[in-house]
């Protein structure tokens, strides 16, 4: 198993998910890296103010970051680098998150490479449930590897069978003395001891009284251990967390909830069924379901809850829950099957649009969901009423007009989608004027269907020079202005295409006879 570079590793653990989003790697910055973690920029005139403060406050100033901020703050140059690595520093870390400063019984590591070890294994055992890679590192073998049984030292609860190995072996790994050692777990055919997991834990944590010292058994036990492999998963962990979490939460439940999830996750959703032949097959294409929703699509690229997988994979499952909240409502409803399909999708896109913003920095509920749910149904069905009947709700939803009001709720944009449909009832009335009947029979299929009032004009209409493009371009500036001009300038344009339509049916006709 190949390993990146150390800067690459560094960099990885360094700044992990705020990384990507602050803009800290090398070829995101123009900054190349050097050395362990040092950072050395191509602008040479931006001096850093940072470090004209005398030690003992550039000291203090540090000793307010958090450890992920520290590391970013020494990744800036070489002196920072050297400050931010200060042992003092890692030691007020390790004390806080681990018990132990790691200063008097942990010779063999710096504070910092102790903080960094402890803290990229317990972030990778939390994976455990859909990490495959630790998963065949793990499971592979029974026992595991004796680099990785030395690490799952620290774990309380570990998904292994009971492990048979000798006395010698427990007080190497766990430290444990051989007198605590109960007899009733010695096996009588082999001189070795069969325990489960937790037991030794639980002794291991009796003999050394607190769990931190636990700690600084393992790491001294690992002193002579190359970390490449670790630090290489982590670094997939930094990679695919998100697909790996998401994969995990849509295939990872029993079968009654993963159906239940599949008939709320697909509902009224137009969907490739190749790309998902069946729900939870290995030939799903997971992202493609991703791609399904916008908020499971922000997910899988890291965009929601400030880039923690975690909080994030809640706000896409209360996010769900409150789907099948308002989907239970709506079936409930004596309405037909395409109002409550238009309800339940714009409601969706309405209360993503609501709460993109939030949902991109913190946690949301289920509660702020459904409340936020209720404003847009109330909302849509407003519009719904406007409309008057489905062709016309289907002929505004496209309407800037449609998304500002489903967003603010003011009154003037409900005012403005219905000026726009007795504009669109004024040129259908026009064309469909007994004096117009000529021109009826005259214009081509192609512009006559963009007078019809139940036809949607669509921006990708309006470029070009032809007949049908000039005319698109009057009826979306008299739509949505009201402006009498341009009204009249579309008559013309009518006119003159309806004119030149019968002078080229004239020629035609006199060609054939020609021909004759």
């Amino acid at each position: 198993m190949e390993c990146g570079g150390s800067s690459e590793l560094y960099s990885m653990w360094a700044f992990g998910s705020s990384a990507t989003q602050a803009g800290f790697y090398c070829e995101q910055t123009k900054h190349e890296w050097v050395d362990e973690g040092h950072l050395n920029s191509t602008k040479t005139d931006c001096p850093c103010w940072l470090l004209g403060l005398s030690d003992e406050v550039l000291m203090l100033v540090l000793e307010l970051l958090d450890p992920i901020a520290l590391l970013m703050a020494g990744g800036t140059c070489t002196k920072l680098y050297g400050i931010c690595s200060t042992d003092s520093l890692w030691a007020k870390h390790c004390r806080v998150t681990f018990g132990s400063a790691f200063r008097n019984n942990c010779m063999d590591y710096t504070p910092k490479e102790a903080y960094k070890l402890l803290f990229v294994w317990g972030k990778l055992y939390k994976t455990l449930p859909y990490n495959r890679q630790l998963q065949d590192l793990l499971f592979s073998g029974i026992p595991p590897q004796k680099y990785w049984v030395q690490w799952l030292a620290l774990e309380e609860m570990i998904p292994l069978p009971p492990i048979h190995l000798s006395a010698k072996e427990i007080e190497e790994i766990w430290g444990i003395k051989k007198e605590l050692l109960d007899e009733k777990h010695k096996e009588s055919d082999h001189p070795s001891f069969k325990y489960e997991w937790r037991e030794l834990h639980n002794l291991a944590l009796q003999y050394h009284g607190e769990y931190s010292k636990i700690q600084s058994h393992v790491l001294q036990k690992m002193s002579s251990e190359s970390h490449s492999e670790l630090e290489w998963l982590y670094c997939q962990y930094q990679k695919f967390r998100f697909q790996w979490l998401f994969s995990y939460w849509l295939f990872g439940l029993s079968k009654s909830c993963a159906r239940q999830l599949q008939r709320i996750y697909l509902w009224w959703k137009r969907h490739n069924k190749s790309k998902v032949p069946c729900w939870g097959a290995r030939n799903c294409d997971v992202k493609y379901l991703a791609s399904l929703h916008y908020i499971t699509s922000d997910y899988w690229n890291g965009k929601l809850a400030n880039g923690d997988e975690n909080i994030g994979i809640q706000t896409v499952e209360n996010y769900f829950s409150m789907c099948k909240s308002l989907l239970a409502w709506i079936l409930g409803r004596k309405w037909g099957r395409h109002k409550q399909k238009k309800v339940y999708t714009d409601t969706l896109d309405g209360v993503y649009r609501m709460l993109k913003a939030e949902m991109h920095i913190s946690l949301i509920t289920h509660e702020q969901f459904w409340m936020a749910a209720k404003v847009q149904m109330l909302r849509v069905c407003r519009l719904e009423s406007t409309a008057g009947n489905y062709v016309n709700w289907r002929l505004i939803d496209s309407l800037p007009c449609y998304r500002l009001y489903m967003m603010t709720g003011d009154q003037f944009y409900l005012k403005q989608i219905n000026s726009f449909l007795i504009r669109k009832q004024l040129i259908k009335n026009w064309v469909y004027q007994e004096e117009n009947l000529w021109v009826r029979n005259l214009l081509p299929d192609g512009v006559f269907q963009l007078l019809e009032y139940d036809t949607k004009i669509f921006e990708e209409w309006l470029h070009g020079d032809t007949a049908a493009a000039q005319i698109s371009r009057l009826i979306w500036l008299y739509l949505h202005s009201g402006q009498q001009l341009y009204m009249e300038a579309l008559k013309g344009l009518v006119y003159e295409c309806a004119y030149m339509n019968y002078v080229s049916q004239i020629f035609e006709s006199s060609n054939i006879v020609l021909s004759f």
